[in-house]
């Protein structure tokens, strides 16, 4: 009998597109897709199971369709489809908690991997540039999001103690960006005015749609174990981000940043002041443990992968000063929640 992989987070962009490539990968027999939500876009031969985070849905998909192996996309950055980002954090926490508790009483289960993310790491002017896996042991301010991301960490660390005979992996993505995925960050950079922090013009790095994708994928069959980080090479500054995509910005003193969330509300920007924060500071990842790990390079640079999308949705730039490369393939799917 062949692999059965069982995937969260299908609703969204990322988990469908995972679902949907590993369907075709020679010895997976079935492919099962796990959320609360309704998929917005199709999944294929993918078995899908609505699972409520309060009535133990989750484990009981873990347990009754005897995975091998378990793929957890279901951590979201955004409050939009959660109520509030407190919500949503309470949401990540929980579903990771009930998921992995029926991974430790799996019987079948051989393989788990995990998406976090590269807000995990904070943001500090005292840390180098370049940040690698071992940076986030330290205690830095984080965001709500970054918290929860930190809590989904925490407790799987927590299973790969206590079931060493299960191979363990958690992917921490910089930024996702593409012609089709929708984050708080694709919608900051879709505000007809857009709010920087005065005196700051942090570099910003990306991981492409279908690069995510293909590092999930290839994660899911390799034997790989611990944290990895995930980005696109390269990093550009956001007041580039923005000429790019032909946006006005408009700077906010560091201190006055607690305006902004009338705004946010008011847009359904879903980018809080404390996510704008973390617009001071530099962070670029070190993915080179993962090139180790998969021998696989992510095919698009940060600057490809954001030019992608600008060209897709976002005002087509000058040719004189854009200083950006031209994209490659790219897909033309609507854009979904990452």
């Amino acid at each position: 009998m062949g692999r059965v992989v069982l995937i969260t987070g299908v609703s969204r962009y990322l988990g469908a597109r995972v679902a949907e490539a590993m369907q075709t990968e020679p010895g997976v027999d079935r492919v099962v897709g796990v959320d609360p939500v309704a998929p917005r876009h199709p999944l294929g031969q993918t078995d899908y199971i609505q699972a409520d985070l309060h009535d133990g849905g989750i484990g009981r998909a873990v347990l009754e369709s005897g995975a091998d192996t378990v793929l957890h996309l279901g951590l979201t950055p955004s409050a939009r489809h959660a109520g509030s980002r407190a919500a949503a954090a309470h949401s990540n926490v929980l579903g990771t908690m009930q998921l992995l508790d029926a991974c430790q009483r799996s019987e079948s289960l051989r393989r788990l991997v995990v998406r976090s993310s590269a807000a995990v790491y904070g943001q500090s002017d005292q840390d180098p540039l370049l940040c690698t896996e071992d940076r986030a042991e330290r205690a830095l301010p984080r965001s709500v999001y970054a918290n929860s991301a930190a809590e989904v960490e925490k407790h799987t660390r927590g299973l790969a103690r206590r079931r060493p005979d299960v191979a363990t992996a958690v992917l921490r993505f910089a930024n996702f960006i593409g012609p089709s995925v929708d984050t708080p960050l694709t919608r900051y950079f879709g505000l007809r005015l857009v709010p920087t922090v005065r005196g700051y013009d942090p570099l910003m790095q990306f991981i492409h749609e279908d690069d995510g994708i293909e590092a999930v994928r290839r994660m899911a069959l390799s034997d790989g174990e611990g944290v990895f980080n995930v980005a696109g090479s390269g990093s550009l500054p956001l007041s580039l981000c923005l000429r790019r995509v032909g946006r006005r910005r408009f700077a906010v003193p560091e201190p006055g940043l607690r305006m902004l969330g009338g705004l946010a509300r008011r847009s359904e920007l879903d980018y809080s002041p404390e996510q704008l924060r973390v617009l001071c500071y530099d962070r670029v990842l070190d993915f080179s443990k993962l090139e180790r790990a998969l021998g696989w390079s992510p095919a698009y640079t940060s600057q490809e992968a954001f030019e992608s999308y600008a060209s897709e949705r976002g005002r087509p730039a000058r040719r004189r000063g854009a200083g950006t490369a031209g994209p490659r393939a790219h897909s033309t799917r609507p854009a979904l929640p990452a």
